[in-house]
């Protein structure tokens, strides 16, 4: 089979090594790529918010599944295009893809369905908004209602933080047409958990999980950026907390998209905190999770492409989904300045020296014409490695994160630490 895998970072890297596994593919097209993925597939000059490309990219190099990494094209009805003309693609139709896409749409729904999660309000008046957070108790949380590319999350310590940042939301339009609305809500106590499960419209697989990390900083400080490095699985995690995630929140949610006619088909990402009162959502993804997706996949035993071929033609409970009981750990190496202002275009070395049962998937790379690795994004690579345990796999990461170098080059220190 000839696969098409939509995007250019590290989680489009994992998912084209993973399906690169599978014995039925044949060839596998990347669309934009990086510089990992020209090593396994064939990178096509097509931006990732090109639709129209990326579906006659499928016709002309005749696709037999298109798996879409981020989540802006599912949001803008990628799928709802390739479903229309009937052709075989992983990930949710746009109207299932609101889950993720409008953070307003995904609360309503959970109290529509009783879902549990922090309590909320939402608002498209900036002074109605105002007015509100003057009467709340502090620390809450404010969110940009659309996409912003993981950084429109804001944890507010008290009223003049909260009125900052719906001005620089709302008003400044830090984040653009996304935070024509917003969501305050309550600060939930406990530990964070990324729980993934794969659907097929009518069922949910098992689900894996992960931690991640967002602030820049060892410690968690300084501000949020996409994810500086993951783990899998969290040394908290019990079967027992899987089965009450799945009963809760991941079955129920498949169901009641199903029955307001937005049948869910791809991967179910859902971002959770563990409160005293067990589990409650604090967001959902409509796609793989990234760094999430680096630490996961290399725990799949599983053949990938059997997996997406099951969620696609709804057959997915027939399929008997392998995870290892190995550890995986994997760190950002980010440009210096990120998540504000770098600079791109330098080398990239050492890339030939790591293990060999290391993985160094990318992110902001590209290619010179001499074949030359350059940076060119604020995450370059994500190092990972497994191993018997978290602290093995650790140690094996750091040793050789060490054999790579490029200028100003950043990472944290204390990934799968704290």
């Amino acid at each position: 089979m000839n696969i098409l895998v939509i995007g250019s970072g590290a989680r489009e890297h994992a998912i084209a090594w993973k399906l690169a596994q599978s014995p039925r593919v044949n060839k596998i097209y990347t669309a934009p790529g990086n510089a990992g993925t020209a090593s396994i597939a064939e990178n096509l000059p097509i931006e990732a918010s090109d639709i129209q490309g990326l579906v006659q990219a499928a016709i002309n190099y005749n696709a037999d599944l298109t798996v879409v990494g981020p989540e802006a094209p599912l949001a803008a009805g990628i799928v709802d295009h390739f479903v229309i003309r009937g052709m075989q693609i992983f990930g949710p139709v746009r109207a299932a893809a609101q889950i993720e896409s409008s953070k307003a749409f995904s609360k309503d729904f959970m109290q529509r369905h009783k879902i549990p999660a922090a309590f909320s309000k939402t608002f498209s008046d900036y002074n109605e908004a105002c007015s509100y957070v003057e009467l709340q108790r502090f620390p809450l949380v404010i969110k940009a209602d659309g996409l912003s590319q993981g950084k429109g999350v804001m944890i507010c310590a008290n009223l003049n933080e909260a009125k900052n940042t719906l001005k620089y939301i709302m008003q400044d339009k830090a984040f653009g047409d996304a935070g024509n609305s917003i969501i305050v809500e309550e600060m939930l106590a406990g530990r964070e958990l990324s729980a993934f499960s794969f659907a097929d419209a009518h069922y949910a697989s098992s689900i894996a999980t992960a931690c991640d990390y967002k602030r820049i900083y060892d410690g968690g400080f300084g501000p949020n950026t996409g994810g500086m490095g993951s783990y899998s699985p969290p040394e908290f995690y019990t079967p027992q907390m899987g089965q009450q995630i799945y009963d809760t929140i991941v079955k129920p949610v498949i169901k009641e998209l199903h029955d307001e006619h937005r049948p869910y088909k791809g991967m179910l990402y859902s971002g959770l905190m563990l409160t005293d009162d067990g589990p409650k959502v604090l967001e959902f993804n409509a796609r793989f999770g990234d760094p999430e997706t680096q630490v996961i996949l290399p725990r799949l035993n599983s053949d990938l492409l059997e997996i997406m071929l099951s969620v696609s033609n709804n057959r997915l409970q027939q399929l008997e989904i392998d995870w290892a009981l190995e550890a995986c750990v994997g760190v950002v190496m980010a440009s210096g300045g990120y998540p504000g202002k770098y600079q791109t275009g330098y080398p990239i070395s050492g890339l030939e020296e790591v293990d060999n049962d290391i993985m160094v998937f990318h992110s902001g790379t590209s290619m010179d014409d001499e074949g030359n690795v350059l940076t060119s994004g604020g995450r370059v690579l994500t190092v990972a490695a497994t191993g018997a345990t978290l602290g093995d796999a650790r140690e094996k990461v750091y040793d050789n994160i060490k054999k790579i170098h490029f200028k100003d080059c950043y990472y944290r220190k204390d990934i799968a630490l704290i």
